[in-house]
Parts: structure tokens; sequence; C-alpha cells
């Protein structure tokens, strides 16, 4: 039996995956609301609520209930939640307990696998990252993603019990790297979307994708990661689809603040936690801490935080002296 621990988009669309695989599969979920919809109707009536969740799928309110008697737990809640959430879990010694979650924690700067070893010395973790929209998997849409851990045959294992014809995983030792990615693309999708906002065109955006990557890498490297992880799937992929795909959160986001929304304005248009916001103050704090330079960073910071206009902000990112594409990473600047 799989738990799912948070009922969100992603949560909702990864236990609609799971249970079509045919493993039967517990849903936790915080809000009242979603546990009595799916057992009445089949449906999450607040997160993607025009799919219905498979008969295989119990929900209860109840985390201890979920993850009881589970071989994988699964932890899908936003990452300003997630420590207080796997908290209330209870779980047995070497347990497997996999991060979905793509950011840090918002108080200590920390990953989420992180946060799980803390919590539970002797789990075996693994991270799940990768271009994955959310309404894409629930449709059973074409997906790769990657599993991360140190431990090969633990890898090994989840692809076969997580993966499925249509979800493919692939396996990466590099758990640093990988949750890096994830975390770093959804402040690059906001920078895209300030562009996006303002009209600046493909090339601005392609050069905001890029340079955008590069910082990634700079952080993810000097956090321990490789930097080849940053150039496939749960980097580079996951930057492209989540800085240029119309399903994405962090890039409607910052088209909305281009447009001249404030950012609490155009946070409670949808239900949906953007997990870029956050991230930025995490990847500020990092990147001061490690003497990394992430410039596009500091400018979408500005623009959240500082009630920069986002063209100043794209204007301060042009005025930057010219330097060096092919710099080596430990020199660390843009």
């Amino acid at each position: 039996m799989i738990a799912v621990v948070g009922a969100g988009s992603w949560g909702t669309a990864l236990t609609i995956h799971l249970a079509r695989t045919g493993a039967p599969v517990r849903l936790w979920a915080r809000e009242t609301e979603i546990v009595d919809g799916i057992r009445a109707r089949r449906r999450n009536p607040i997160y993607m609520p025009d799919f219905d969740l498979p008969a295989g799928v119990e929900a209860t309110g109840d985390v201890a209930a979920a993850v009881d008697g589970a071989e994988v737990i699964v932890m899908v809640v936003p990452s300003e939640f997630f420590a207080a959430t796997l908290a209330s879990v209870p779980a047995r010694r070497e347990t497997i307990i996999v991060s979905a979650t793509k950011g840090f924690d918002p108080v200590r700067h920390v990953r989420m696998s992180e946060l799980v070893r803390e919590r539970f010395p002797q789990a075996r973790v693994a991270a799940l990252s990768g271009p994955t929209f959310a309404r894409e998997v629930a449709q059973g849409s074409p997906t790769a993603a990657v599993i991360a851990a140190a431990d090969d045959a633990l890898t090994s294992m989840l692809q076969g019990k997580l993966g499925a014809r249509a979800f493919r995983l692939y396996a990466n030792r590099d758990i640093v790297g990988v949750e890096a990615g994830g975390a770093l693309k959804n402040v690059v999708a906001l920078a895209t979307g300030l562009s996006d906002g303002l009209g600046l065109g493909e090339n601005a955006r392609a050069a905001l994708v890029t340079r955008g990557l590069a910082e990634m890498t700079r952080l993810a490297v000097a956090l321990g990661g490789e930097p080849t992880t940053l150039a496939g799937l749960a980097g580079m992929g996951d930057l492209v689809l989540t800085a240029t795909g119309t399903l994405s959160r962090n890039r409607s986001l910052g088209m909305a603040l281009a447009r001249g929304d404030s950012l609490t304005a155009a946070s409670a248009k949808t239900p949906m936690v953007a997990e870029g916001v956050p991230t930025v103050r995490s990847a500020l704090a990092l990147a001061t801490r490690h003497g990394v330079s992430l410039p596009i960073c500091a400018e979408v910071a500005a623009v959240l935080f500082d009630g920069k206009p986002a063209a100043d902000a794209l204007a301060s990112l042009l005025g930057r002296a010219p330097t060096r594409e092919d710099a080596p990473l430990e020199g660390r600047r843009a």
C-alpha cells in the first residue's frame, strides 16, 4: 500500500496515477471537504475537481491512519507546511519516504529530504522531481521524471513501484541536485512570467531560461549537487516546462505581477501555491551563505517583496556588465 500525504493538485494527480497502476492508495487531506468529496463523489472538490479518483483510493483526514501499514509514504505538501506535517506522521523504522515537494524549508532553508532524515533517521529516503504538470499526469499523458536516492536498490524498486509506461522514471544518485533543481526552477519561471507579462518577446524568455539555468547550477553545485543533474529532467527539463508552459502557476504569477497586480491579489486568484515565492528567500539566503551570485533571483525578489516595477527589474539585468558564458562554476558569476 502507498500513502500519499497531501491532496493538492500534485498529490491528487500522483494518487490518480498510482491507483491507475493497480496499487492501493491512501490519500491524506487536511481539508474535511476534500475527504468528504472523494468519499461521496470520487472527486477532489478543490484541486483537480474534474478528475475522478479510482475506486482503489481511500481518502482520510487522519494522517496516522493514512500511513498505517504503508510500504511507501509519498510526501506532497507545500514546502512551508512540510516540516509541521512531517512532525505529525508516525512511521516505522526503515520506512520508505519519498518527497515529491519542490522547495526549501522557508525557515531553515534546507531541502525536504533533509527534514525527513532529521525526523526519521532510519528511513530510506528518496526525492521525486522533474517536468510534471499535475493535470497531464492525471490525464495519463506521457511524462518522464526522476527518482533520486543514494541507494541504487531503493531507486530501482521505486522505479517499478511508482513508475508506469506513461510515467517513466529515471534513477539518479544526486538527491541534492535533483531537489535543488526542482526548487530553483520556480524562481526562474517567475522571471520568465515577468518578461512575458511585459511582452518582451521570446528572445528575452530564452535568455532568462538559459541564464537562469546557470544560476540554478551554480547554487546546486555549491550545495553539493552535480552540474550534470541540472542538465537533466530535474533541472533543464523542469525549467523549460515551468518557464514556458501555459499551466505553470509560477509563470502565471509573474505575468500577473508584470500587469500590475499585487502579490497578494495575484496569489489569491488560485488555491494552488506558487512555490517560487518562498523559494526566492531561501535561494538568496543560501547564495549569501555560499558566496554565489544570483542576479535573476535577486531581481525577482525585488519585484515580489520590495515593490520594484517589473520593467525596472528587467532593466537592471540588462544593465549589468558583460561577462563570460564559459566562466568556471567556481567563479560563480553571472
